[in-house]
């Protein structure tokens, strides 16, 4: 990465905006941000990044866009106005969660335009977004990854390069879903443990220190569903089921059965259909303790 390189920031959410933050402190070109909301333009531009109109006028500007945005459709329609317009871009970097055939699809579209693509999709906590310490796996060619990665190291402390474009996405999707696996069965163990006379933080502390030890255990386990803290603006159940749906999408283009992400995803399922849109997703504990799943780990329709 030049010192004159101009990062572009498309999408200051609850991942973007401390991610836009970080590479506007530490990085020694400019950082341009453009998002709907005045109020997440305004943190990164107390960080240093300098606002723009549009993603139209990022293009204009930036030697490479970085993406942080909900999913599929967002991120399709901003690379068609990042490829439309033309521009300074040279690559798009997107920190997204996407199904894994659209990674390779708008990285056609801005092939033929002489814009490079990576899918670079983050992992770990919002916490690790702030600290500039996640994980992120990335798809695309070696001359670009050997390009980009100076810039990744702005925002994380573990990158990986997956192969080609696409790659990226599939290691993220295999990762989440492990979570959201591991999210439930925690749930299950801590209210079992509970009920059966062993207090949960006891629990926690006894397993982590034994094979059972987990990065869910250690994080969502301590800080969420012990203390059953789960704030809204957080990675919701809405958004687990977005991508175990991609997850499935996969799994029906590779023609694998997956039937214990099957029985997982109807936590997620359940927690949406019981009231807990918009929290922390190990909020599956409580749907636990409710009784809401039944005995074979699926919904229990008859409550």
């Amino acid at each position: 990465m030049s010192d004159n390189t101009t990062i572009g920031f498309v999408g200051l959410g609850v991942m973007g905006g401390p991610m836009c933050c970080n590479m506007a402190r530490k990085a020694s070109g400019r950082v341009l941000a453009f998002d709907l909301s005045d109020d997440a333009l305004e943190v990164v531009e107390e960080a240093g990044a300098t606002r723009v109109p549009s993603v139209e006028a990022l293009a204009e500007e930036a030697d490479v866009i970085f993406l942080s945005l909900p999913g599929g459709p967002q991120v399709e329609a901003v690379v068609g106005a990042i490829a439309a317009a033309g521009g300074r871009c040279r690559a798009v970097v997107d920190l997204s969660t996407t199904p894994v055939e659209l990674a390779r699809k708008v990285a056609g579209v801005l092939k033929a335009k002489g814009i490079d693509f990576a899918d670079a999709p983050v992992a770990r906590t919002r916490e690790a977004a702030q600290k500039g310490t996640l994980a992120i796996m990335v798809g695309a060619s070696a001359t670009l990854f050997a390009e980009i990665e100076p810039m990744l190291a702005l925002i994380a402390t573990d990158i990986t390069h997956g192969g080609d474009v696409g790659a990226g996405q599939v290691l993220k999707l295999v990762n989440n879903m492990l979570v959201f696996a591991n999210t439930a069965a925690l749930a299950e163990m801590m209210v079992l443990g509970e009920k059966a006379g062993v207090a949960p933080d006891v629990l926690l502390d006894a397993v982590s220190k034994g094979s059972g030890d987990s990065f869910v255990l250690r994080n969502h386990g301590r800080k969420a569903m012990l203390p059953r803290d789960f704030p809204g603006k957080a990675f919701s159940p809405e958004y687990a089921l977005k991508d175990i749906s991609y997850v499935f999408e996969l799994a029906d283009q590779t023609g694998v059965p997956l039937p214990a992400a099957a029985a997982v995803r109807s936590y997620y399922d359940a927690a949406v259909e019981n009231g807990y849109s918009g929290r922390y997703f190990p909020v599956v504990i409580e749907l636990v303790e409710a009784g809401v799943m039944g005995r074979s780990g699926t919904k229990d329709r008859s409550s």
